[in-house]
């Protein structure tokens, strides 16, 4: 029972997490998500915004599948949980500026339970 529920867990994870991941390579989506990357993260130190999106959809994308395969599983949801934890400045500069970027700044504390969720989500998967 519990095994079930996990892979159906693992599954649903796996569609928002390659689904997410893919829409970063969208043209449209992938420039909005540029813009959310903070400026402390801007200039010589750091990639492009536009290679950071990119980099972030293929953890997204790499970190879904992961979950699906028996033998990457645990290290997929670690891999994920550290991922949520190092986007999570872009959502908190968005939530900053709510004018700015629209419906995509949800407010900084739903936002932090939401992200706390679904890192517990991740790890209920693979235990």
């Amino acid at each position: 029972m519990v095994e079930s529920l996990q892979l159906g867990l693992r599954i649903a994870l796996a569609i928002v997490f390659v689904a997410m991941g893919i829409l970063h390579f969208i043209p449209g989506p992938a420039r909005a998500m540029a813009g959310l990357i903070p400026p402390v993260m801007r200039g010589s130190r750091w990639p492009s915004p536009r290679a950071l999106v990119l980099f972030t959809g293929l953890c997204e994308i790499a970190g879904g599948i992961g979950l699906l395969v028996a033998a990457t599983q645990t290290a997929a949801a670690i891999a994920l949980v550290v991922f949520l934890v190092a986007v999570f400045p872009a959502n908190a500069y968005a939530a900053k500026y709510p004018e700015r970027f629209g419906r995509v700044a949800i407010p900084f504390w739903p936002r932090l339970i939401a992200q706390v969720v679904l890192m517990a989500l991740v790890v209920l998967a693979v235990l």
